[in-house]
């Protein structure tokens, strides 16, 4: 019997995609509220002090975990698929009108959220495979 530490459900990919959108929308996103903006803002008043650059090696912490996660988990066919999956998809939003396709500032919010989302698949896709087809990762079986 699995224990509860090594089960996921729909609550566990929730928790990591708003670990991965957290992570996304800290480091940038168009509301001049980011990462990107701030440290952008104290170097041109003057310089970045020590709060900046720890604030970046914690995101950059966070965004090795995901990327490399990601690149295990889904290989490079698989995140190439992800990423033509929520291309196309933008595509189909935007030639139908659901999202303005002239508006820059909808376009980078869903894209940051379609970042999100293929972080958080690569992050939980080892779980989702071994569900679907009942085969486990080698670190599956190392692990327990």
């Amino acid at each position: 019997m699995a224990s509860r530490r090594n089960q996921f459900d729909l609550g566990s990919l929730a928790i990591r995609f708003i670990l991965a959108l957290a992570l996304v929308l800290l480091t940038y996103n168009p509301s001049d509220y980011s990462y990107v903006h701030w440290f952008r803002g104290a170097l041109s008043a003057g310089g970045a002090g020590p709060e900046h650059y720890f604030v970046g090696v914690i995101l950059l912490i966070g965004w090795v975990m995901f990327v490399r996660a990601t690149v295990l988990s889904l290989g490079g066919i698989g995140i190439v698929l992800g990423a033509a999956f929520f291309g196309t998809l933008m595509w189909v939003l935007t030639t139908y009108g659901i999202i303005p396709a002239k508006s820059v500032t909808a376009i980078t919010w869903i894209t940051l959220v379609c970042v999100a989302c293929l972080l958080a698949m690569g992050m939980s896709w080892s779980h989702i495979r071994r569900r679907l087809s009942g085969q486990y990762d080698v670190d599956d079986i190392t692990e327990g």
